[in-house]
């Protein structure tokens, strides 16, 4: 017997009051969280929760979910982060990485599968989990805790504990940004490593920092002529097609007045080469990109 269930995750703020939920039916679900998290927690701790309510099931179990983060962190990334002593391929810890070691012992001998799938489309058990993460977020805003939900029946622990301390801080990305713990990064500084990560899988797999990086206002023109809006780029973006790699070549790169970065490049990637600009703006306390623009290159 196959158990289908969905998990999902969310943050009111990112970070914020935070939650967590997933849904199987009726008689089988369960949610949590925390006053303060961000969207990667719950969607992480959603399917971690999952797995230790089921593990005294001799089922197999299909996780649906729409974080591509947490799918590719489970099922690809992981054995490299674990080979590197957890960390990253640049060197760096793994976000999260308690609950990615967690994940990892919660996912020996079982048989789990994961499907992705689009958020907020209409699919019922995804609406479900969203709905669970989402009131738990907003009980913890109003200081107040979710109902728990009753797990699966015969867990060794009806609800396995949630607490803040399961978790590492999720540093921001312009904590990473200094080569020394002396080192200021300049604005430009600033601006080049966020493009950068623009370009990440582990980025770009995360609605959620995608949309924290652009302006609620952002554009771009790209490549093939298109006109861009936020919501249509948010709506398509993921992981890099064949996990190819897209390289950033700095043309030039100016603070052209207070609060605005112009970023000259050049990008090499799977869909061949272009020569790209981009506008970054210093809005509420960070830099965020209002326009990008993107001409192909013949080679």
């Amino acid at each position: 017997m196959t158990i289908i269930a969905a998990a999902d995750g969310s943050a009111l703020g990112n970070p914020g009051p935070a939650g967590w939920g997933w849904y199987v039916d009726g008689e089988r679900w369960a949610c949590g969280g925390w006053p303060d998290g961000t969207n990667n927690m719950g969607e992480l701790m959603a399917v971690l929760d999952l797995l230790q309510q089921s593990a005294h099931l001799d089922d197999d179990l299909h996780v649906i979910c729409d974080s591509t983060y947490v799918i590719n962190s489970i099922t690809k990334w992981m054995p490299g982060w674990k080979r590197r002593g957890w960390k990253k391929g640049d060197g760096k810890p793994v976000m999260n990485v308690e609950l990615m070691k967690a994940l990892d012992a919660a996912m020996a001998g079982r048989r789990v599968t994961f499907e992705w799938v689009k958020g907020h489309t209409g699919h019922v058990l995804n609406e479900h989990a969203d709905r669970l993460a989402t009131g738990a977020a907003l009980a913890f805003k109003e200081g107040r805790e979710p109902d728990p939900g009753p797990g699966f029946a015969g867990a060794s622990t009806a609800h396995p504990e949630a607490s803040r301390g399961q978790v590492a801080d999720e540093p921001d990305l312009f904590s990473e940004l200094a080569e020394a713990p002396d080192h200021v990064p300049s604005p430009e500084e600033e601006v080049v490593a966020l493009e950068r990560s623009l370009l990440t899988d582990e980025v770009r797999a995360d609605r959620a920092a995608v949309a924290a990086l652009l302006h609620p206002q952002w554009q771009e023109v790209g490549a093939s002529g298109r006109l861009w809006s936020r919501e249509e780029l948010l709506a398509e973006v993921g992981p890099l097609p064949g996990g190819e790699e897209t390289t950033l070549d700095v043309v030039s790169v100016e603070e052209v007045a207070p609060g605005h970065v112009l970023l000259l490049w050049r990008s090499l990637g799977p869909d061949g080469q272009a020569l790209r600009s981009s506008l970054w703006l210093r809005h509420q306390g960070r830099w965020v990109q209002r326009f990008h623009h993107a001409t192909a290159e013949r080679r």
